[in-house]
């Protein structure tokens, strides 16, 4: 079919244009976090909240399992009743920002996982404000942020210290395209981390 052989086609004429340096730099300050013992909190929304917890379990075991240290990665869409009470109590944009409250240490780092990286809007008013403050949050107490974007970037490519873009207007694809590049980024750190 068509549709199938086009889409194939997208992924990898996308593959070609995300930035390898900005892949490398993501990577060094993840393993600048294991270095020194800091906590790694990742979120996400919809698709990406999936994400962010794929990642989290392939950081602390395919990551780190062969080394003397593991890596402490935790997503924060993981507990349901604290996620839902949050919500209902203090609003669905404070989700990801009140459990940094309990969690989060300077020299932490934090990592948005974002299709439209904030910008953009819905029938819930504008996307992924949650994120957008737990960045705020990170970095306005001394941490280090990292966002998995895509379509432009959003605002969160300005706010965060390293950003991979997946750079193509399709859900589907910039998914899809984080975690291969999650796998990616876990593969090459369970490689220095044996080192």
């Amino acid at each position: 079919m068509k549709s199938i052989s086009d889409y194939l086609d997208q992924s990898k004429n996308v593959i070609d244009k995300i930035d390898a340096v900005q892949i490398e730099k993501a990577i060094n300050i993840i393993y600048d976090a294991w270095k020194r013992d800091a906590s790694i909190f990742i979120a996400g929304n919809g698709g990406s909240a999936s994400t962010a917890t794929h990642f989290a379990c392939d950081l602390n075991k395919w990551a780190s399992q062969d080394s003397k240290k593991r890596i402490k990665a935790f997503a924060l869409v993981d507990n349901i009743p604290l996620v839902s009470a949050l919500t209902n109590d203090n609003g669905f944009n404070n989700i990801y920002s009140e459990q940094l409250e309990n969690f989060f240490k300077p020299n932490d780092l934090f990592i948005a996982i974002s299709v439209h990286g904030g910008s953009g809007k819905d029938k819930a008013d504008l996307w992924s404000q949650n994120l957008v403050k737990a960045t705020l949050y990170a970095k306005e107490h001394g941490g280090r942020t990292i966002a998995l974007l895509g379509f432009d970037g959003g605002v969160l490519k300005d706010m965060v210290d390293s950003f991979i873009l997946v750079p193509v207007n399709s859900t589907p694809q910039v998914e899809g395209l984080h975690l291969v590049l999650t796998h990616l980024i876990c593969d090459e750190l369970r490689r220095l981390l044996k080192a």
